[in-house]
């Protein structure tokens, strides 16, 4: 007999609860959101039959607010909880709180939760269910000198790990028996402050090994399947990049000796439910366990794609108590998918995390595209920089790699700044495409201005932007052009032709004196200061895309502009600029002072220099959090601190000042 759910309430957000709703309407269930402050026009909002309010941005108070998640269940009538990944998808206490409350919680029971969300207890289980396991430390004396003690005996390098953490807090490697303890006590103080728990484990190091993981599945009447596995190697900060599945690294025999692992490892804890388990794998094939994920994974897709099953949809109809429709046999691989996080960061700023808003999005049509974003959409600081999931699959993994680069390129995102020409660049990299990928490979293949792109416009691009600031910032030539009446110049224009209309740009620290000048059939642009010049014939001009022609080649940029401000992709990466024709331009900077900005929206945690403090450059003068990251803010020069009126835990707006040293001169005069 099945249990009848009707409602189910997503506790999640962005592109998984949009991902969830999609199943469920699908298969004939109601479905109720739950939304932040800052979510109030959200996709999942608008996809979903019913929505509550849950509280501020603050995920503290309202995603990871579990009295107030259930309230919502219980205010809609709904029959269940589906908690996406994240937020409390692996906090066994939301699941026995939902238990407790006549929720189903569609996921494992809240004991398997609890035993694999603790590194040192679930190591230990596995030991006793004979899976690999790398040789460590996971005993219960939590001290300092115990962990030195059994560090001699594992050998060095070796990791320092939070127990009950994830995405690489409180992780250290440590190479040296001197640096251990002072690794621990850092370690220490960042689990504590990350998950309130400070135990730790030690392993020994495994030096660029392949991240393999296996999906698994279980119902509630016995039968628990692997679903092949996934790569997972390319990882930035322990946080993957990229996932494809099959593994190119993984055979037959190995395949079936790592599946009868996750499934003796899910057993060990009897799971139901979708659930992951990890493996590092070495050069010679030998595996170890990592970690087992009770709850859906990111990078659930991939297996979707080369299996043919629905992911979600078996979680919903297991939770419904239905047992699974296939067996083992039944299992067949076939294809390859490959899976890319599109992520608001800046590569070219050593991957800052972005804020702002979404003007163009067009994903592509090539590809599966899982996501939460849309037109004008704000992008906050509250929540993970992840924005999207694109998933593409084809027959050989040669084809599904090509596909991936089209479908980047395909995809528009303007407006704010993301990794989606690095990720374009790294699938287009001979060392991903020979397959030889592990654990270091953006360290080793990826720590370049080829992969992550140039922060300096080309002339090319800066060409581009003088002609669409000369198009966009006059009415009527903008109205002609995007009336398709191409190659017509405005009345104004006509009255002066071959006048060099003036335009000065900025983009990121380039500042360039451009000339437009209109002629019957094409526009003649120079760069005033290196004298460089280019014919540019306009084919087409929309809202939102700009088609030209220079020495017979034809090209396209999608952009958005907005007065002096534009945004511009032309496949080289997404810049922005201003038009400053008619602003003053401080061409010189101010000698001797320099100022310590806000680099996005975010929380002033700790302020580390105080009022009046010496600091020489790249001293940190406090860290803000933002987008679940912390961020170093530091001088750039030597200097003395004039601290602003700001105090830790004080909300900050992108750039704004949070102190101004000045150098030793600057100090004199000021006290003259």
């Amino acid at each position: 007999m099945t249990k009848n759910i009707q409602k189910i309430l997503i506790a999640n957000r962005g592109e998984i609860a949009c991902r969830i709703i999609r199943t469920a309407h699908k298969l004939g269930f109601f479905t109720v959101a739950i939304y932040s402050e800052a979510d109030r026009n959200a996709l999942h909002v608008q996809q979903a039959d019913e929505a509550v309010f849950v509280g501020p941005a603050d995920p503290t108070s309202s995603y990871l607010h579990s009295e107030k998640v259930i309230n919502a269940a219980i205010q809609t009538q709904a029959d269940a909880i589906h908690p996406g990944y994240g937020f409390l998808s692996e906090n066994a206490d939301f699941a026995r709180a939902c238990e407790k409350a006549g929720l189903t919680f569609i996921g494992p029971n809240a004991d398997a939760i609890a035993l694999m969300g603790s590194k040192r207890l679930s190591k230990i289980a596995m030991l006793q269910a004979n899976v690999p396991c790398i040789p460590g430390y996971e005993g219960s004396d939590q001290s300092d000198a115990a962990l030195i003690e059994n560090a001699k005996n594992i050998g060095f390098p070796l990791m320092v790990k939070a127990s009950a953490g994830g995405g690489g807090k409180g992780m250290r490697l440590v190479h040296e028996a001197s640096d251990l303890a002072a690794h621990i006590s850092t370690a220490r103080s960042e689990a504590l402050n990350a998950f309130g728990n400070d135990e730790l484990i030690l392993e020994r190091a495994l030096i660029a090994p392949r991240h393999i993981e296996i999906q698994i599945f279980a119902d509630g009447c016995g039968n628990t399947l692997y679903l092949g596995e996934r790569d997972c190697s390319i990882q930035r900060r322990h946080q993957k990049v990229i996932e494809e599945a099959p593994s190119p690294f993984v055979d037959e025999q190995l395949r079936k000796r790592m599946g009868e692992a996750a499934v003796a490892a899910a057993k060990a804890c009897n799971y139901c439910g979708a659930g992951t388990v990890e493996f590092l794998v070495d050069s010679d094939k030998q595996f170890y366990f990592l970690e087992m994920n009770t709850r859906l994974q990111v990078e659930h897709p991939v297996t979707e794609l080369v299996t043919g099953l629905d992911l979600v949809e078996w979680q919903l109809r297991v939770a419904c108590e239905e047992s699974l429709s296939f067996t083992q046999q039944d299992i067949q691989i076939s294809g390859h998918a490959i899976e890319v996080r599109l992520y608001a960061e800046e590569p070219r700023q050593n991957f800052m995390p972005q804020t702002g808003k979404v003007k163009v999005w067009k994903p592509a049509t090539n590809a599966r595209t899982d996501h939460g974003v849309y037109q004008n959409m704000e992008v906050s600081s509250h929540y993970d920089p992840m924005l999207a999931k694109i998933i593409v699959k084809a027959e050989s993994r040669a084809s599904a790699v090509r596909k991936m680069a089209r479908a980047l390129r395909e995809t528009q995102i303007i407006g704010i700044n993301t990794n989606k020409h690095f990720l374009q660049n790294l699938v287009q990299s001979p060392a991903f495409l020979g397959s030889n990928v592990t654990t270091a490979f953006i360290e080793q293949h990826a720590q370049n201005d080829n992969m992550k792109g140039s922060l300096s416009p080309s002339f090319s691009l800066l060409a581009k932007a003088a002609l669409l600031f000369a198009l966009t910032q006059n009415k009527h030539a903008s109205t002609l052009v995007y009336g398709n009446a191409l190659n017509k110049l405005t009345p104004t224009w006509q009255h002066t032709m071959g006048f060099a209309y003036p335009i000065i740009i900025t983009c990121n620290d380039v500042t360039a004196s451009m000339t437009v000048t209109p002629f019957t059939n094409h526009y003649r642009i120079c760069d005033t200061g290196t004298k460089t010049e280019v014919t540019l014939t306009l084919l087409d001009l929309t809202p939102q895309s700009l088609v030209v022609e220079a020495d017979k080649l034809r090209s396209t940029a999608s952009y958005s502009a907005n007065g002096n401000t534009l945004f511009i992709d032309d496949g080289t990466g997404h810049f922005t600029f201003s038009c400053v024709t008619h602003s003053k331009v401080d061409s010189q900077k101010t000698q001797g002072t320099a100022q310590v900005n806000a680099v996005m929206d975010g929380v002033i945690v700790a302020l580390i220099a105080e009022q009046g403090d010496t600091v020489n450059a790249g001293d940190t003068v406090a860290i803000m959090e933002a987008m679940k990251m912390e961020h170093p803010l530091k001088a750039a020069i030597k200097g003395t601190v004039h601290l602003s009126s700001i105090t830790p835990g004080d909300q900050v707006k992108s750039k704004q000042t949070i102190a101004t040293i000045l150098q030793a001169d600057e100090v004199n005069h000021e006290q003259k």
